[in-house]
């Protein structure tokens, strides 16, 4: 099966140890030097001021892609930290 870069954007990201989506791919790494894909990434959802964090899921991790989904096997995931949202600093700092 291909599937360009822009396919997979519309593919759901679910995780097959709890049944959790993810949400939707937003953006792959690719290492330069060997061409190879490294993660993809799932955005955050949206809040009024900015969104939760990323999450970087490795390329090892993924067991299925799907017509509208991708399988992936994770355990105990966390999101990547990203910067901070400086507007809702600004906002709701006392």
């Amino acid at each position: 099966m291909c599937c360009r870069l822009v396919e997979m954007r519309e593919k759901q990201v679910v995780c097959i140890k709890d049944g959790s989506i993810l949400g939707l791919v937003g953006d792959v790494e690719v290492d330069t030097c060997s061409g190879k894909l490294i993660n993809i990434i799932v955005f955050g959802k949206r809040r009024i001021f900015g969104r939760d964090d990323d999450f970087r899921i490795p390329w090892e991790c993924i067991e299925v892609f799907g017509e509208d989904s991708i399988l992936v096997n994770i355990d105990g995931f966390q999101p990547t930290p990203k910067r901070k949202n400086i507007i809702s600093d600004i906002l709701f700092s006392k």
